[in-house]
């Protein structure tokens, strides 16, 4: 951890414990149009990202930049209202480092959520994906650069990034509440145009179920900080090559927030149930 990084965490830990002293047990990321569930909180301290050093400001449709800080059924949460993308301009390793501070001020799980395009003809729009694995095509990785122990290993594992005991619990809460969700992979690249034709049939070959433009960067911090994670995300459009048809940010905002509520049911109920099982 260089100097710089060092001095940034502990001034954002700090920004925050002044108007807070809550510690969080689990971190929330919420993707675009998915920042309905940061309203149900309890308690809630509300920070936004321009007010904590170290956090840039989000500059996308939907993505409200706020960080909030209180309880969903008595589980002390910190909740990213949007995320950061390397389309915007950012680094990597500023992309990962509302994870990092998360991490400081006591989370111990992170749940990451996000939109993205079904490259699966099993899935329908609007279904639920629970993130089993995942294929990084950004081209970098926030990790590269010296180490800092204290921050996590030189080379950590990512045989299991996505906790196996919370993708089946995920799943099971879909099934009870009879929401359509699928386990399956999930690919990142850079965009932010949308993927060719050809690229989509690459990404079915190499063994992708979705594709989108964040959330993979985010899990590699939180592996690499030994954050236990889950990965969820809304099925926002249907990238078959052979039937392919125009798409914009809107239809794509559309669809996510028409499925969020079932998206934010998955969450609520899993911050319950796996606080009651004490895997959190």
């Amino acid at each position: 951890m260089s100097s710089q990084l060092a001095e940034e965490m502990e001034d954002a830990v700090q920004a925050i414990r002044r108007i807070t002293r809550l510690a969080p047990k689990t971190g929330i990321i919420l993707g675009t149009g998915l920042g309905g569930l940061a309203r149900s909180i309890d308690e809630a301290a509300v920070i936004p990202y321009a007010d904590i050093p170290g956090f840039a400001s989000s500059t996308v449709k939907g993505h409200a930049g706020q960080l909030w800080l209180g309880r969903i059924a008595g589980v002390p949460l910190a909740v990213m209202e949007g995320r950061l993308h390397c389309y915007e301009g950012h680094s990597l390793e500023r992309i990962v480092f509302p994870v990092r501070i998360m991490r400081a001020l006591g989370a111990s799980s992170l749940v990451v959520t996000n939109a993205c395009g079904s490259l699966n003809p099993m899935h329908r729009k609007g279904d639920l994906l629970v993130i089993d694995d995942h294929i990084n095509l950004m081209g970098a990785n926030p990790l590269i650069g010296p180490n800092d122990d204290r921050l996590g290993p030189r080379f950590p594992d990512m045989c299991r990034p996505y906790c196996p005991e919370y993708v089946d619990l995920a799943l099971a809460l879909a099934l009870e509440n009879g929401i359509a969700a699928h386990r399956g992979v999930y690919a990142a690249m850079t965009g932010p145009c949308l993927e060719t034709r050809a690229e989509y049939r690459m990404l079915r070959i190499i063994g992708a179920d979705a594709i989108g433009m964040s959330t993979v960067p985010e899990v590699i911090a939180a592996v690499h900080a030994g954050l236990k994670t889950l990965g969820l995300a809304i099925l926002t459009d249907v990238c078959l090559p052979d039937r392919l048809e125009p798409c914009d940010i809107d239809s794509i905002i559309a669809v996510a927030n028409a499925a969020a509520p079932k998206l934010e049911k998955v969450v609520r109920d899993f911050i319950v149930r796996a606080g009651e099982k004490g895997i959190l």
